[in-house]
């Protein structure tokens, strides 16, 4: 009696799972588009431009998502979002991923219910001043102002930098990026810090980006990735291996010009016909057909492309890839295995 209560009851979890599981690939196929929410203005990472059309690194995954699901990139609806509010809009079902340069935590992956579909960015904390200030360390800060972002962990961190290193600071609650760009260029606070990324991205938007410096500290590890619900599993599935996709895709030279020619016929590579789906069957695995990664990595490229269109070295932004160079180059970045 108990044996078959039991199996009952497991049985009712695993329906219940089973049904979560299905609910954003239902809802997002019977919608038409992919609600993404992003930040609310990080030139590179997601930002309008003049048309009012959403671009940058952060928008690229969604867009990847919306052509592996829907077929089409441009079946996005992407939503602006503060560091204050983004969390509930996941939670509450307003968006089906958060795509918002957000840090992978304990905390967050598990208290707040979240998975964390991969890592699109290695970062960390850093800190930009301007260079009339003539500080060339952040240990040389004590009694600064400092515009930081509440309901994130730079806060928590630069409250941790600060006490070991027994400095004092004033800090300068902001909510949004923009907020902290007026307040910093009106001189409301000394020092502007941040994700390293995201301040390179604030100072190349700058009249003049050499009249401020970042500092050579990064006091922080900052694994930045999208993020979807917990209990989810088939739609994070999709989401992680569309990155994964766009990262193995660079390593195996598939780019948004030659992904149609490759996946015309198997190649001699294992792996890459694996990817584009002209050997085995791993699109049914995931609910979608055997096309849906060619259908991302030509919305937009491989990981490498869409990292220099938006925010590499020859954009003004300026970011080399350093960590988030490929494995094979000396970076961390890699797939797991489509296999």
């Amino acid at each position: 009696m108990k044996k078959s209560v039991l199996l009952g009851a497991v049985a009712v979890v695993g329906l219940t799972a089973a049904a979560a599981s299905a609910a954003t690939l239902d809802d997002v196929k019977a919608r038409g588009k992919l609600n993404c929410g992003v930040s609310s203005g990080l030139t590179g990472f997601s930002q309008p431009d003049s048309n009012g059309v959403w671009q940058g690194f952060d928008v690229a995954v969604c867009r990847a998502i919306a052509a592996a699901v829907l077929g089409d990139p441009a079946a996005v609806e992407f939503i602006p979002l503060t560091t204050q509010v983004r969390f509930t809009a996941l939670a509450s079902g307003e968006i089906d991923i958060l795509a918002r340069n957000t840090t992978w935590t304990f905390s967050r992956d598990t208290d707040l219910k979240f998975d964390f579909i991969g890592v699109n960015y290695y970062d960390g904390q850093g800190f930009m001043v301007p260079k009339s200030l003539g500080v060339t360390s952040a240990k040389d800060l004590d009694g600064a102002t400092v515009c930081i972002q509440t309901g994130t962990t730079t806060e928590l961190n630069l409250s941790d930098f600060f006490r070991a290193n027994n400095i004092s600071y004033q800090p300068v609650p902001i909510e949004t990026n923009a907020e902290a760009q007026q307040q910093y260029l009106a001189g409301a606070c000394d020092v502007y810090t941040t994700d390293a990324s995201g301040l390179a991205a604030t100072r190349a938007t700058f009249e003049a980006p050499g009249d401020h410096v970042l500092l050579p500290e990064i006091i922080s590890k900052e694994p930045l990735g999208p993020v979807v619900r917990h209990g989810d599993n088939e739609w994070g599935d999709i989401a992680m291996w569309t990155l994964n996709a766009l990262i193995s895709a660079e390593e195996m030279g598939i780019t948004s010009a030659n992904v149609q020619e490759l996946a015309a016929a198997p190649t001699n590579n294992p792996e890459v016909n694996r990817i584009l789906g002209t050997e085995g069957e791993l699109g049914a695995m995931i609910g979608l057909d055997n096309q849906w990664a060619v259908r991302a990595i030509a919305a937009g490229g491989n990981y490498g492309e869409i990292f220099e269109r938006n925010i590499g070295e020859n954009t003004p932004i300026g970011l080399a890839r350093g960590l988030n160079a490929q494995w094979t180059e000396g970076g961390l970045l890699y797939s797991p295995p489509f296999r």
